[in-house]
């Protein structure tokens, strides 16, 4: 059947999202369709708000609706520890935890030889700079104050293949900087997602990771 071409637009648009199909997109379409206007226009709305209101914050690069972000900007956080994550989904599952309260940085994705994800395409640069500026801000550096040098760093990366891939390569990489490198431990199993991991089992993963 030949839809009308405002609902085949609609119905291919949804096509193009991660595990939609094009029946699938078509019944999110036919669901719009007898939604009311006002949730209708709501929803719209939010769509086109997505990109206006939302901006990367340049000194953690995850998305929030301001730079720095509130995590960066906020003074009551332990400054000397930061959580390296690959997606800001991943940060904001750990933030539910409410167990940690050091930094973040968003790596922005793992190593991945197959799909061709190399070092170089992630965040690293920024991260040693980060690294750099922060230990450089140090009135003393031997004194090593809480405030503004980096003590240590949380690799907080999915339990599978390129996950372990990215740790090892980062904890190689980031040893000779003296700063301590720990990991996620107990209650991920290989293979899982950080992001739909519980709240406990992330409690656990934080409490008891591991110097490597």
């Amino acid at each position: 059947m030949n839809y009308p071409k405002s609902i085949q637009n609609l119905i291919d648009y949804f096509s193009h999202l991660p595990s939609v199909g094009p029946k699938t997109a078509e019944r999110y379409v036919f669901y719009l369709l007898k939604a009311h206007p006002e949730w209708l226009q709501g929803f719209a709305q939010a769509i086109a708000e997505l990109k206006e209101k939302t901006t990367v914050c340049q000194t953690c690069l995850s998305l929030a609706e301001s730079d720095p972000c509130p995590i960066c900007s906020d003074k009551k956080r332990n400054q000397a520890l930061i959580c390296l994550v690959a997606e800001t989904r991943d940060l904001s599952a750990i933030e539910e935890t409410k167990q940690y309260n050091g930094l973040y940085f968003v790596l922005g994705g793992v190593i991945n030889t197959i799909e061709g994800v190399k070092p170089e395409q992630l965040n690293i640069k920024q991260l040693a700079a980060r690294l750099k500026h922060a230990s450089e801000n140090s009135p003393r550096p031997e004194l090593e104050t809480k405030a503004t040098r980096v003590k240590e760093i949380i690799l907080a990366f999915n339990p599978d293949l390129e996950g372990e891939t990215t740790a090892l390569y980062l904890a190689k990489l980031f040893k000779p900087s003296k700063i301590k490198i720990t990991r996620l431990a107990k209650g991920l199993p290989m293979g899982a997602d950080l992001e739909y991991a519980d709240e406990i089992t992330l409690a656990n993963a934080l409490k008891y990771r591991n110097e490597i």
